[in-house]
């Protein structure tokens, strides 16, 4: 048998991988999406990651995995509460749309939508008012030292 680099035989490599279930760790998936560990653990809490697990109880996310937290980041900056975001990520192929299937569109499902989307409106309206008064602060403030 031959021995890895770091002078472990290959064959214990390969059945530790298996063990573990070959797939990141928690800490790894973290590294690469910038997402606090906490926070992975929360988006399992709220049914929107499913990592599998390991022989030793460790979580085990798949490469897709990664994609998947940056979708539900993506989600969560614009607005969407875990519960449209938990009803929606099944549906959805890409991060910068959303694309439901007219037959998962449940008349509930439609109402959710439509109120996020007054909400976020409302947000968008407000978040316009404080960058204007910002903009004429900055503009006054300006005038002053002219």
């Amino acid at each position: 048998m031959k021995a890895s680099p770091a002078g472990r035989p290959r064959e214990a490599g390969r059945e530790r991988r298996r063990q573990n279930g070959g797939g990141m760790r928690i800490g790894q998936l973290s590294e690469r999406t910038g997402v606090p560990t906490r926070m992975l653990r929360y988006y399992e809490e709220q049914d929107l990651l499913h990592p599998e697990r390991a022989d030793n109880g460790y979580r085990q996310y798949p490469e897709s995995a990664v994609y998947r937290v940056q979708q539900i980041r993506g989600l969560l900056d614009s607005g969407l509460t875990t519960e449209i975001i938990r009803r929606i990520l099944p549906f959805l192929d890409r991060t910068d749309a959303i694309h439901l299937d007219p037959q998962c569109l449940t008349p509930e499902l439609a109402g959710l939508l439509e109120a996020e989307a007054a909400r976020i409106q409302q947000r968008v309206e407000c978040l316009s008012r404080n960058r204007d008064a910002i903009h004429a602060y900055l503009a006054a403030v300006r005038a002053l030292r002219g």
